[in-house]
């Protein structure tokens, strides 16, 4: 039999004891946000059909970045890259049934096959919130307070992270302007959301490969060049677009959001963008990246024949969230799991520390117990390693008071269970 590799699968992680714990922190924290906001936690199957991504996706993560295959059915299934043409798909379902603005949230993993690189996994959790029902900019502000929300959380200034907002409806109004045709539009937008990623002359090469006509290139160029609302052309500046654009810079700026930035050039990678789109920036220069993003998608719903539902959401992933965490010293020391370990004096020890776990468990303390029989140093040293705080000494003798250990302190007291019970947990249930 051939030697098994014990590393897991390419882009994907093990997620030891330690690294379970600060996940569970980490979307702990998640939840708690988006349920003050009064969204709701909903769940679904990681496969989904793969005409699912058809409907109105991008080519390149639909050919060259999904797990798609074959069931035994013969049908064509592919496992979920992203969550909003699920969340999309459950509510069209059930679309007269919802009770509307519908707010829901979820922290599904996904699976994209790319390289795995810095920051990006084949595997990762995604944090998902949207909101259905809404057509004013109240569903985008309301975004921007829970992304807000989520930084404040974790106790993140605004000066480390930004957040980046454009309309993907001013943007396409511009490029018409310049002369990009309907049938370009779409190919120049693509563009346009990798300028970060190219030289300027490769981009300006690509750019008058698609449009094909002289001075058109020149005038996107100059476009993208525009860095405030105010100096985009006053013909512009009579739309409803480039109204809800700057109603959202306003009011979220009242709000205290005072990171929310204008940019021309952001265009979210994803075709089925509507509108207003906003991208979150880690400001750190080790980790000066795109983080998350998201936008209004009131066409998704109605792609599966029911009525549209007006949307506005956002994914956030949790590798990119956990650098910006680390990146900033975000990450406070996890405590153990584990209130109190019950070492034992000797074997026959055993079955009075598990009497003992028993009664401080029922009072609301986690415990674990050393059966291993070792001696009571490495016992200890076990204990100490494994990041508990107290540990509790049992012999085979029934005892009313028993000696509990502070490995933080050093200190030593003998106690009554219930009061060792009130010591080593924060509450007794």
């Amino acid at each position: 039999m051939a030697k098994v590799n014990t590393q897991p699968y390419k882009g994907t992680r093990d997620f030891y004891p330690e690294d379970k714990k600060l996940q569970k922190w980490m979307f702990d924290k998640w939840s708690r946000v988006a349920e003050q906001f009064g969204y709701q936690e909903y769940d679904a199957p990681i496969l989904e059909p793969t005409d699912l991504y058809r409907m109105k996706g991008s080519d390149e993560i639909i050919n060259e970045q999904t797990y798609t295959f074959e069931d035994r059915g013969g049908r064509s299934v592919t496992m979920r890259t992203e969550m909003t043409p699920t969340v999309s798909r459950m509510v069209a379902g059930r679309r007269q049934e919802l009770s509307y603005p519908a707010r829901w949230y979820s922290i599904p993993n996904c699976w994209r096959y790319e390289r795995a690189q810095r920051g990006r996994l084949r595997e990762f959790w995604q944090l998902n919130v949207d909101i259905f029902g809404v057509e004013s900019v109240d569903a985008e502000i309301e975004m921007l307070q829970i992304v807000d929300g989520l930084f404040r959380a974790f106790k993140a200034k605004r000066s480390m992270y930004t957040i980046r907002l454009n309309s993907r409806v001013i943007v396409a109004e511009l490029l018409k302007n310049a002369g990009v045709t309907d049938s370009k539009t779409t190919e120049v937008v693509r563009l346009i959301d990798k300028i970060d990623k190219l030289p300027s002359s490769a981009f300006a090469t690509a750019l008058d490969k698609i449009t094909a006509k002289e001075g058109v290139s020149r005038k996107i160029l100059s476009l993208l060049k525009v860095t405030s609302l105010e100096e985009l052309p006053e013909g512009i500046k009579n739309s409803d677009s480039f109204k809800r654009l700057e109603s959202v810079l306003s009011r979220t700026s009242k709000l205290g959001i005072t990171n929310v930035v204008f940019d021309i050039t952001l265009m979210r990678g994803f075709d089925y963008y509507t509108d207003i789109v906003f991208e979150v920036i880690d400001t750190h220069p080790e980790n000066n990246r795109a983080m998350f993003g998201g936008g209004r998608y009131d066409g998704l719903v109605g792609m599966f024949g029911v009525e549209p539902v007006p949307t506005v959401g956002f994914g956030m992933g949790d590798v990119t969230f956990q650098l910006f965490l680390e990146s900033n010293n975000l990450i406070p020391l996890m405590k153990s799991d584990v209130d109190v370990r019950i070492v034992t004096t000797n074997n026959e020890a055993n079955e009075q520390a598990m009497s003992v776990a028993n009664e401080l468990r029922e009072m609301g303390a986690r415990v674990s117990v050393d059966y291993t029989g070792k001696k009571l140093d490495k016992q200890m040293k076990q204990a100490d390693k494994s990041g508990v705080q107290y540990v509790l000494f049992v012999s085979e003798k029934d005892q009313d008071q028993y000696t509990v250990k502070d490995l933080k302190s050093g200190k030593e007291s003998k106690h009554s269970l219930e009061r060792i019970a009130s010591i080593v947990c924060k509450e007794i249930s």
